[in-house]
């Protein structure tokens, strides 16, 4: 054993101990890692930032900003809410539709944030017909972590395998090289979970969002405009691009309310919706170039100042003078030129137009303006606080569009057309250049935490090939299994990765024993390719423990699991994950049989 290797062992000790105790965040880590073997002479300064440039960093990248833009133009919502429909009213059915759905999700998307999506959708499901969340939510976990293994873009694993393959010139991997495993495995995760659902504990488990910090509907008023894409179309088909996020309480047409209106009849220009909206709901109407809030339109004019408007919400404070007034007496637009488009009340029924709406002490009112008269009103007595609008818009006309660039960027990727890395960049670039995520959004998706470390770990892997360590750990382990069928050493990487994925992450735990895996592949004459995947599946896959999985660690404390649950249900389920990816990758690159004999 050199000095590098002795250094780099060193350096290794420290990167795990700080990556288990958390001590540090996973990206500081990586980066004083990084840090240290550029300090100690292990690698030169290039190799040491070549992470910053690879594959890997800037696919994962690319598909944070693509998850952003399908959630930001409502299908990832819309999909959520078409799986709590079919999911019907029985356990074992929920389980049926939810499964498949969040794996096909997660296939393209990343899982975690499948997870906390569907998590308040599952949740809720469960409460409304009077099942239980923990039997549904570890199901959904699963299901989610599975889908990753359909594709090769879904988790940071199966790029690093993939870049230190083709880094080695021994192996090529595509976009769907590894879809056949991961079929296998979704295929066999269901059954399971439909039987072992019986060994889950019965708890009604709890919301597992932020329900409660969100104020529910707000009362405001919508305006059609005449050159907008809803003017002559029916109301249902606004009220099916909501979702269901809009309660209509009336409908104006030249000044009158209209009672003999309803869901089939068009939105003419000029008309006006008195409904109730959530925050989003809200937010993404009053960006919609076909509709707009009323008293926006009416008295924008008055709203001076400079800066680019804005939605603010404004507490009426206890013994303002506001108090007992209608929002039409108080001429907010020609007081404080910023105009009244919203209104959120506890308790209490409030009048049909909200102009006519007498203010109580705790009202919120949603104000449009712009920034230098908001200094004004944050100083007024009659207001206990000013703070930003919450209500984040969804661009949901656009959901087509970005439906059309996954597709399209799936396409390029899978039949070779462009290397997967500029597709999926190409794909991310497109979602922003046709706005179907804001810029500030797109950033705002990508987890800078995952990205550093994917860039700070690569260089640990090409430390461990360097310094020769992950041939003497290769050679360490061949005195044990030399004689092995392959069948057996594939066995023993994913078994070795499942183990270490429970401490490290799946990115880190790939970097660490895939080049063990191509050493160990070469040292027996066989391709590395089945040997660096199993890897790669034993730390993406192992579900021993809440701690491996970040997509575990969100439903911990909504299903109100224990740690004893996850290795119930997660050890029989890992040891048949781990036969069936062998299996399947003996298969695929070993020209195995596909049945037993």
């Amino acid at each position: 054993m050199d000095l590098h290797q002795i250094e780099f062992l060193l350096i290794l000790a420290g990167a795990l101990y700080l990556f288990v105790s958390e001590r540090l965040r996973v990206d500081v880590t990586a980066m004083l890692t990084l840090l240290a073997l550029v300090v100690t002479g292990v690698l030169d300064s290039k190799q040491a930032l070549s992470g910053f440039a690879s594959e890997p960093a800037i696919i994962v990248a690319a598909v944070f900003v693509i998850s952003g833009a399908l959630a930001a133009t409502g299908i990832t919502e819309r999909l959520g809410q078409w799986i709590g429909r079919a999911a019907g009213q029985a356990e074992w059915r929920a389980i049926l539709v939810i499964m498949p759905a969040v794996a096909l999700l997660s296939s393209f998307t990343h899982h975690v944030m499948v997870t906390a999506m569907m998590l308040p959708i599952v949740t809720r499901f469960a409460q409304s017909r009077g099942l239980s969340a923990s039997k549904l939510l570890m199901p959904m976990s699963l299901g989610a972590s599975l889908g990753t293994t359909l594709t090769l873009v879904s988790a940071p694993a199966f790029l690093l395998a993939a870049d230190l393959l083709e880094r080695k010139g021994v192996g090529e991997l595509h976009v769907f090289s590894i879809t056949p495993i991961g079929f296998a495995l979704v295929l066999l995760g269901i059954p399971y979970m439909l039987l072992a659902r019986w060994l889950l504990p019965r708890r009604s488990g709890t919301t597992g969002d932020d329900e409660f910090l969100q104020l529910g509907l707000y009362r405001t008023e919508l305006r059609v405009t005449a050159e907008g894409s809803w003017n002559t179309r029916p109301l249902s088909e606004l009220k099916r691009a909501l979702g269901g996020r809009m309660r209509l309480h009336g409908w104006m047409r030249d000044g009158h309310v209209r009672h003999d209106l309803g869901d089939a009849s068009p939105l003419i220009a000029g008309d006006v919706l008195l409904v109730e909206a959530s925050a989003d709901a809200l937010a993404s109407l009053h960006d919609d170039p076909g509709l707009d809030l009323d008293a926006v339109t009416r008295f924008g004019g008055d709203a001076d100042g400079d800066g680019e408007p804005q939605l603010v919400q404004a507490l009426v404070a206890p013994a303002s003078e506001f108090i007992g007034h209608t929002v039409r007496e108080l001429d907010f637009a020609r007081r404080f030129h910023a105009v009244v488009a919203g209104l959120w009340r506890r308790h209490g029924p409030s009048s049909l137009r909200l102009a006519d709406a007498r203010l109580r002490e705790g009202d919120l009112l949603v104000l449009w303006g712009r920034a230098s008269r908001f200094a004004e009103l944050a100083a007024h007595h009659g207001f206990l606080m000013l703070m930003p609008f919450g209500g984040q818009a969804q661009r949901r006309l656009r959901a087509p569009l970005a439906l059309g660039i996954l597709v399209g960027t799936v396409f390029c990727a899978a039949t070779g057309w462009l290397p997967a890395p500029l597709a999926f960049l190409f794909g991310a670039v497109a979602m922003v250049a046709t706005r179907c995520v804001d810029i500030d959004q797109a950033y705002r998706a990508i987890d800078v935490r995952i990205f550093v470390m994917i860039a700070g770990v690569i260089p640990l892997g090409i430390a461990m090939e360097s310094t020769g360590t992950a041939q003497l750990l290769a050679g360490g382990l061949l005195r044990y299994i030399a004689g092995w069928p392959a069948l057996g050493v594939l066995l023993v990487m994913f078994t070795a990765a499942a183990l270490l994925t429970q401490v490290l992450s799946d990115g880190a735990t790939t970097v660490l024993l895939a080049p063990v895996a191509l050493s160990v592949a070469q040292s027996l004459g066989l391709p590395p390719t089945p040997f660096v995947v199993c890897t790669a599946l034993g730390a993406v896959v192992a579900f021993l423990t809440p701690i491996g999985h970040h997509g575990n660690l969100l439903i911990l404390g909504p299903g109100q699991y224990r740690f004893g649950d996850f290795l119930r249900i997660g050890l029989p389920l890992t040891a048949m994950i781990a036969f069936v990816s062998a299996w399947m990758a003996r298969w695929l690159w070993l020209g195995g049989p596909l049945w037993p004999a």
